[in-house]
């Protein structure tokens, strides 16, 4: 259990929303708001705008495709049936070296080619060209397998073994006729083509044109060894009008969520941000600013600042009358506990002149205690007094050393003196606190002293260790070691009034009878 003066309040929810977007302005809330809401539309509209174009793209790329396998069908007809009469010419010329026919048959094929200044040329198997011109045969070719060789900006040449693989028939074709050949009949559009093979490629047709333009590209086997032709096409242009039906959409989606924004921003947020200003800014006993909010504002907020410009009078108003209250109320108080320190300080006079005056020891020592105890209630009362401006508790350093103070003054003069030493930490309490604690020092003293007058009592006061509002006040002296002189007089005076003491203080006291230490944990407001 824990002393109601002490007692932590409950917290205090905010009222605040947690999460990310709670937490963002108005404005961007309401931007977000309309963007997400409009954006749909939005994109409906650049779909549709995309789509067309890409409807377009794909005829292109039905042309293109069309286009290109016709051209690699035409060259492959070609190119296979020239090399097909070169295989014929080369068998007949491997069985009889000296057949012309077989020569002037192959030249009959080839005078288009050589026409369009393509060769060829049949070597036997000693090496001796048998017909047509002797030219380098293509590179890789091996038995009968056909082999390719492109010269960049000149042309293909291609190679063919015979059955022994050691005559062979190889033609020339240039870049010109393969142009013409690959050519598609009928394609009205701009268009580049090349042959490719796994190592290099020629460039028949070349497309014009800049440089970021869009081009499809496709790419079909022409038939023959790894040979491939790559055709492209320029794709229809992005214009300003496609460009403007696509982005249109999202430029009239930014637009309406900004104008909504602004206009929200104008009319509400910002004058209302104004407000809130001035309010936070008003301070008990000034009187509410009335702020600018200009002629864009709602009726309302112009209501609401009348509103609160009546309020902060009202206010006004009432605060005055509170603090005139409020003075007459501390005055009085001030003087109410001006009087009780003032009946305190007299009950302590004529307690101490009953003690002079007294016929016995018995009745001296009786009237010593009562009075210890009155000076330890007047000492807690005097340091509140004193601690009311500053209302920050009380200090534990000053109340103990005061109260030290009058127990030496007041302790028996027989047998020597006691003596007091603090280890005192600069610790604050509550009054209630201070009470406890000023009368548990007081009956431990004087249990101390009861036992052995000269005795010797250290009163120390230090921060629980891992607490920071936690304080443990320790009085330890030879004479509370155990006994049976300290076992009666707790049994008999004082453990009842220390046991309700530490009650009163909400902990336990704890007691070591080796060293003849009381020790009590108590609650602290703050410290210096």
């Amino acid at each position: 259990m824990t002393d109601a003066s002490n007692a932590q309040p409950a917290p205090v929810t905010s009222g605040v929303p947690n999460g990310r977007f709670a937490r963002l302005p108005t404005g961007a809330k309401l931007f977000l708001i309309l963007s997400v809401a409009l954006l749909p539309f939005a994109l409906i509209i650049t779909f549709a705008a995309y789509q067309t174009t890409r409807i377009s793209d794909s005829e292109n790329q039905a042309r293109l495709r069309v286009a290109a396998t016709e051209g690699a069908r035409t060259l492959t007809i070609e190119l296979v049936g020239d090399m097909t009469a070169l295989r014929s010419a080369l068998d007949a010329i491997e069985r009889d070296p000296d057949d012309a026919l077989s020569c002037a048959r192959v030249s009959g094929v080839f005078a288009p080619d050589l026409g369009a200044g393509g060769s060829f040329g049949i070597h036997d198997a000693a090496g001796r060209l048998r017909c047509g011109r002797d030219m380098p045969q293509a590179d890789g070719a091996s038995g009968a397998t056909v082999a390719t060789t492109i010269a960049p900006d000149r042309g293909l040449t291609l190679t063919i073994r015979g059955s022994n693989g050691l005559a062979r028939a190889t033609a020339f074709f240039p870049t010109s006729f393969l142009r013409n050949v690959s050519r598609p009949s009928g394609f009205v559009p701009e268009y580049g083509s090349e042959l490719h093979d796994d190592r290099t490629k020629l460039e028949l047709r070349r497309l014009d044109g800049p440089l970021l333009a869009r081009r499809d590209t496709l790419t079909v086997p022409v038939g023959l060894s790894d040979l491939e032709l790559v055709m492209t096409m320029a794709s229809t242009p992005i214009t300003s009008p496609v460009l403007i039906a696509m982005l249109l959409p999202l430029l009239m989606w930014a637009v309406a969520a900004s104008v909504g924004w602004f206009v929200v921003d104008r009319m509400l947020i910002r004058p209302l941000r104004r407000l809130r200003t001035s309010v936070v800014q008003y301070r008990p006993g000034s009187s509410f600013d009335v702020i600018s909010i200009g002629a864009v504002p709602a009726h309302e907020i112009r209501e609401l600042d009348q509103a609160f410009l009546g309020l902060g009078r009202t206010v006004q108003a009432h605060e005055s009358d509170l603090a005139e209250g409020l003075v007459r109320q501390t005055r009085l108080t001030r003087e109410v506990h001006h009087r009780v320190k003032n009946n305190l300080q007299v009950i302590a006079s004529l307690i101490n002149f009953h003690a002079r005056g007294s016929a016995s020891k018995e009745a001296s020592a009786a009237y010593a205690s009562i009075q210890r105890r009155v000076d330890a209630l007047a000492v807690v009362h005097r340091h509140h007094f004193a601690e009311m401006e500053i209302n920050r508790g009380l200090g534990l350093r000053s109340v103990l050393g005061e109260l030290s103070a009058n127990l030496r003054a007041t302790a028996p003069e027989g047998g020597g003196r006691l003596s007091l030493v603090l280890d005192i930490d600069p610790f604050y309490v509550n009054q209630d606190t201070a009470v406890a604690v000023a009368f548990l020092t007081t009956e431990l003293v004087e249990l101390a002293m009861t036992i052995q007058p000269a005795s010797q009592v250290r009163i120390s006061l230090k921060p629980e260790a891992g607490s920071e509002d936690r304080a443990v006040l320790r009085i330890n002296s030879p004479a509370l070691v155990e006994g049976d002189t300290l076992r009666d007089l707790l049994a008999t005076r004082y453990g009842r009034v220390i046991e309700g003491l530490s009650r009163q203080l909400r902990t336990k006291l704890h007691h070591d009878p080796l060293v003849g230490a009381f020790e009590v944990v108590i609650l602290v407001v703050g410290r210096d």
